[in-house]
């Protein structure tokens, strides 16, 4: 059996490890930790929740030496302030335990306490490319001694536009450098960054199991529009966790507070939150505390997310590369979930569009908001024989693309901010 210290991590991580209850490590971990230890440039497709973070995190605060003061020595670019947060909450730990001082930065946070600790000195900086820009231009940073660069999301970082800033980044590397890319698809842009600035780069990549997405249960919901917010908190009321999806920033606040008014604990996540409104709802979301979260698609890029029994579109998805984005924040791990769009009746026809794309045979379930079983969505789940709820052999592999992470359900105690599980963690 392959084990942390097997693929040459040092005891005091192990111990860490340990004490979190990670044992064991998963597969993305298992191929690149010690390609990455012996220096080698990795470029690795893996999706969010794979376990990429410590696929990488181990291998870069091993390699990371102490820093001077606006000068660290290891970097890694992610695309959103909350995976920035994320990465920090799964190595900091790990960085305390070989006496490595550790930042998150990003935009929305009050950039004088990040420039206080730059000056303090920062062994590993994990940053938003915006954000380093910033500080980079006042002076506050110089990437001129990073000898570790990770690019983490490299697509969601080129969906969003960052590659210009990513090329910023990388044009000042002065040293001799190892760096490592993650990506859940290595063409286009990614393909361009892979070809240009690793060198000679061993490439690792986890084949998902199909079981993410075909344990999940596709629901068409034919609603009224005046039953829409009833259906969610109805639906909520039944579900441990339930995350739903708005198209508009607006769209998530006035949901929100309809929900309350409906006795429903909700919270929302979007651009135009103060960023420690967002960090808090989304901890207590994570955590359990709080039972439903109403986000917009550009807010849940590259959220690691346990336990969602239920994803509800409560606005239709821009495509089905969209829906099944969403959709794989649950059944992750051969867990059960659901998938719920509500459908008016002048959506009917793109929704069978939709369910077709995605090798669904077109259905569509009418409720209520005062329908009983909407309490129990898997009971409303078509049989298996019927042949709806289980996308083709081609919607599977889209979605893998698209970025549905596993992980298993955690008790609610058990729940973190950063995805930690007793046993296996991912992360």
């Amino acid at each position: 059996m392959t084990t942390f210290a097997s693929l040459g991590v040092a005891p005091e991580l192990v111990e860490v490890l340990d004490g979190q209850g990670i044992t064991e490590p998963f597969p993305i971990q298992a191929m690149t930790i010690a390609d990455a230890l012996a220096g080698r440039d990795v470029c690795g497709k893996a999706k969010t929740g794979s376990g990429k973070t410590l696929g990488f995190g181990i291998p870069l605060l091993m390699r990371a030496g102490k820093s001077e003061p606006r000068r660290p020595q290891a970097l890694v670019l992610v695309p959103t302030r909350e995976l920035a947060l994320q990465v920090k909450e799964v190595i900091a730990p790990l960085g305390e335990a070989l006496g490595l001082r550790t930042l998150a930065v990003f935009g929305g946070a009050p950039i004088d306490k990040q420039i206080r600790a730059l000056q303090r000195g920062i062994d590993v900086l994990i940053a938003t490319p915006g954000r380093l820009i910033d500080l980079g231009d006042r002076g506050d940073v110089t990437v001129a001694d990073v000898r570790c660069l990770v690019l983490d999301e490299a697509d969601r970082m080129a969906d969003m536009g960052f590659m210009p800033q990513v090329e910023w980044v990388l044009r000042r590397l002065k040293h001799e450098h190892q760096t490592m890319l993650f990506s859940a698809t290595l063409d286009g842009d990614i393909d361009y960054l892979v070809k240009n600035h690793l060198t000679d780069p061993v490439r690792h990549e986890v084949v998902s199991e199909s079981t993410t997405v075909d344990a999940m249960s596709h629901l068409f919901l034919k609603v009224h529009e005046m039953d829409k917010v009833k259906v969610v908190a109805t639906i909520a009321a039944g579900a441990y966790r339930t995350l739903v999806f708005v198209r508009t920033k607006r769209g998530a606040d006035r949901l929100t507070l309809q929900l309350k008014r409906d006795g429903i604990e909700a919270g929302a996540l979007h651009g135009d939150l103060a960023q420690s409104v967002r960090q808090r709802t989304l901890k207590q979301f994570m955590q359990g505390d709080l039972p439903l979260l109403v986000a917009t698609d550009v807010a849940a890029r590259g959220l690691h997310i346990d336990a969602v029994d239920v994803v509800v579109h409560f606005d239709p998805p821009e495509d089905e590369k969209a829906y099944l984005h969403r959709s794989g924040r649950t059944a992750r791990a051969g867990a059960k979930g659901v998938a719920a769009s509500l459908v008016l009746w002048d959506q009917e026809h793109d929704a069978e569009k939709l369910q077709k794309r995605l090798g669904l045979v077109p259905h569509l379930i009418e409720v209520f908001s005062n329908d009983v079983r909407l309490r129990d969505l898997a009971s409303l789940a078509p049989a298996e024989s019927e042949q709806l709820g289980q996308p083709t052999t081609k919607a599977l592999a889209a979605a893998n693309e698209a970025g549905g992470a596993p992980a298993k359900r955690p008790t609610r105690a058990g729940a973190s901010l950063g995805g930690a599980r007793r046993g296996r963690g991912r992360r």
